[in-house]
């Protein structure tokens, strides 16, 4: 338990996506939620995070912090249960041996990512899913109860995805939600085919908003900001090897919006300290980020879409020990000042 919580705070969550890296965030909440002194006004998810939000909300508006907490346990335990059945058999049964026979496994796992790759990017899912199949819809519409989800009443909910024609970010609030919006967010254009809504086709919200950021500082009172971030923003080495490039690649390209959110804001409050802009919200908005780069710079992309159950376990422990670290380090900063530094990271 962080010391002298004696006062509450209330705070926006801002969920990234990153596959079943989102269990980590899973962690995180899981691990807020114990908090009975932090409230949430808002909440902005991608892709994952849209799920992870989704399931936060429906959660707290059935039965409260505990219901959240279960919610978002049953989500994840079904995701768990759904991959614990499809298991590498092979690469599990090299591994009984030896560790040599681990680092076949390992071999064997690592092509299998590459098979799969190769495979879709040579073929789109308009061809290998005619039926635009997709495992995540049934489950969506039976744990969110879209009724309480589209109240006007926080924590807002504000999911983010890309318009496929503009190239355009589009927000989808608590009085659009609906399960096609959720899928929208998560809709990777390799993996699925774009989900149509009023006439307009979305991908994946991760290409131009991971998380958004300005629906928060816009249109809830909550000062704190605190981003979960699932995919680094650093790395310490450069990448050499074709895995680690496209890792890094695939790190800079889902957390460029971000940066340029945060670009902003630390370029807006400048001005304003200086005064060259009049006072206003902005220079009120204060930045936090729960991660953990050492764990999730371990990962490859390739983890993003195999949701074991050992990695989703793992997952949720190390967000949940990042959750606490959090708590316990910068609890004292909620309501008064940032605890990430924006003119170091941009200076």
């Amino acid at each position: 338990m962080p010391p002298a919580l004696h006062d509450s705070k209330t705070i926006n969550l801002a969920l990234q996506g990153g596959g079943a890296h989102g269990a980590f965030t899973w962690g995180v909440l899981d691990r807020l939620l114990e908090e009975e002194r932090l409230e949430i006004e808002g909440i902005s998810g991608t892709s994952a995070g849209a799920m992870n939000a989704a399931m936060l909300k429906t959660g707290l508006l059935d039965s409260g912090r505990d219901g959240a907490r279960a919610r978002l346990d049953r989500f994840w335990g079904s995701i768990r249960e759904d991959a614990a059945a499809s298991v590498n058999p092979l690469a599990d049964w090299l591994k009984m041996f030896s560790s040599e026979a681990g680092m076949l496994a390992d071999a064997v796992q690592s092509q299998r990512h590459f098979l799969q790759d190769t495979f879709l990017r040579t073929f789109s899912p308009y061809e290998w899913n005619p039926f635009d199949i997709n495992p995540l819809r049934d489950l969506l519409g039976e744990l969110i109860d879209f009724e309480a989800v589209c109240t006007d009443c926080a924590p807002h909910l504000f999911i983010c995805a890309t318009n496929v024609r503009s190239g355009k970010i589009r927000i989808f609030d608590d009085a659009d939600m609906s399960t096609d919006a959720i899928l929208a967010s998560a809709c990777l254009p390799f993996l699925f085919r774009a989900v149509e809504i009023d006439g307009e086709a979305y991908w994946d919200g991760g290409y131009m908003g991971n998380p958004a950021l300005f629906p928060l500082f816009s249109r809830t009172r909550a000062r704190d900001i605190v981003i979960v971030v699932v995919n680094p923003i650093e790395r310490a080495e450069l990448p050499r090897t074709a895995r680690d490039i496209l890792n890094r690649v695939n790190e800079i390209s889902f957390n460029s919006s971000l940066l340029r959110e945060l670009r902003a804001i630390n370029l807006v409050q400048r001005l304003l300290a200086d005064g060259h802009l009049p006072a206003g919200h902005m220079e009120e908005v204060l930045i936090h980020t729960v991660r953990d780069d050492a764990t999730m710079t371990e990962l490859g992309v390739a983890t993003k879409l195999s949701p074991t159950p050992e990695l989703l376990d793992h997952l949720k422990a190390r967000g949940r020990d990042a959750a606490d670290a959090f708590l316990r380090e910068h609890w004292g900063k909620l309501g008064k000042e940032s605890s990430v530094d924006l003119q170091a990271m941009f200076g």
